[in-house]
């Protein structure tokens, strides 16, 4: 049986790992807030950037907010096992986080601008978790799909490290690293906040500003 929560702190070997399955979870055609499609091909001249901040609930609704995002949608990323469904994600024996997939314009919209919402509004600092959701699928990530996007995101580190020092807060522990596999979550996590106006959301503006 398949347990929600996990205290295990380690990100599991792919050889630990469940073994998932060949067949990709089934989504929506359409982004149930903006109707444009949830998975590719996308329209010419769109980025992509996949971040984890916690549940994915809460932290794919201030993406789907802004101006210049064509498209957004939760899934699971950082990890080895392929199409994992939510309850293995919840284990914490697949590797991956809880993540949230962004189709966005870069001349509506700067890379700047994601971090900014990303940094803003969870807990960096926090290990493997954001308040009481505990475990590897809950840590916080960045997933860069070029050198251009994974040295930004650097510089984004950096730059927000030096503010919550200035703070007195403590280090970031964001891991950083180059786009792998990314994994659509199941129909009914997809867009949830839209769908449950007052469902679950644990994220909010936490006390330091990015710029």
């Amino acid at each position: 049986m398949f347990s929600r929560f996990t205290k295990d702190l380690t990100v599991p070997a792919p050889e630990d790992c469940l073994p998932g399955r060949d067949t990709p979870i089934p989504v929506p055609d359409a982004h149930y807030v903006n109707g444009n499609p949830l998975t590719p091909p996308w329209p010419d001249g769109m980025d992509t950037l996949v971040v984890g901040m916690g549940c994915f609930w809460g932290a794919e609704r201030f993406f789907w907010q802004m101006d210049g995002v064509y498209t957004t949608a939760a899934g699971y990323s950082g990890g080895t096992t392929p199409n994992p469904t939510y309850e293995e994600t919840c284990t914490g024996r697949t590797g991956h986080t809880e993540a949230v997939l962004i189709v966005f314009d870069p001349s509506k919209v700067s890379l700047d601008d994601l971090f900014k919402v990303f940094w803003e509004n969870h807990d960096p600092v926090q290990y493997m978790g954001q308040g009481n959701d505990v475990g590897t699928q809950y840590r916080s990530a960045i997933y860069t799909n070029s050198a251009m996007q994974y040295e930004a995101a650097i510089a984004s580190r950096d730059q927000y490290q030096a503010a919550l020092a200035a703070g007195g807060f403590g280090e970031i522990t964001t891991e950083i690293a180059d786009e792998g596999q990314w994994y659509y979550a199941e129909d009914y996590h997809q867009q949830y906040l839209a769908k449950v106006p007052n469902g679950y959301c644990n994220h909010g503006f936490c006390q330091v500003s990015y710029a």
